[in-house]
């Protein structure tokens, strides 16, 4: 799939309501879970042991941390859309955070994306975009919330 190209706010108010794009599968690893881990000192024994997860976890293996995931949503809204003729990015903030199930070792998440709104404030974009985590193979969701990004059109 092609990235959606934005080139200024009037682009953006087209898309008001609709999904703007859905980003690639990518695995969680436990590589990745213990250098997240390491970044923000939170070594708790579901996301980092997997001999005492597959023992005493209700989920027998080790989960990847929920600030993990959120931590991940750049990197997939940058496989969706490309926002061209910016001075400045902002990410402004994130409201209506929900984990809907964790996201087990080894499985694979994404996310969908669809434009809530798009306000003009005195020459900059305040885009509202609710993203949904799936997990593949799964009916229950990683996460659900709404990004806000302030965007400084040239």
């Amino acid at each position: 799939m092609e990235k959606l190209v934005i080139n200024s706010h009037a682009d953006f108010e087209k898309y008001v309501g609709e999904i703007l794009g859905v980003s690639k599968w990518q695995k969680i690893t436990q590589e990745q879970i213990n250098t997240f881990a390491d970044a923000t000192l939170d070594h708790q024994w579901i996301h980092t042991d997997p001999e005492r997860a597959k023992k005493e976890s209700p989920f027998g293996t080790t989960i990847a941390h929920g600030y993990l995931s959120v931590s991940l949503l750049a990197y997939h809204w940058d496989q969706i859309v490309e926002v061209n003729n910016i001075k400045m990015l902002i990410n402004y903030g994130m409201s209506n955070l929900k984990f809907g199930q964790p996201v087990l070792v080894n499985s694979e998440v994404r996310i969908v994306a669809k434009l809530q709104s798009i306000k003009d404030l005195r020459g900059m974009s305040k885009a509202e975009i609710n993203v949904t985590m799936e997990i593949n193979g799964s009916k229950k969701n990683a996460m659900e919330a709404t990004v806000i990004f302030i965007y400084h059109f040239k």
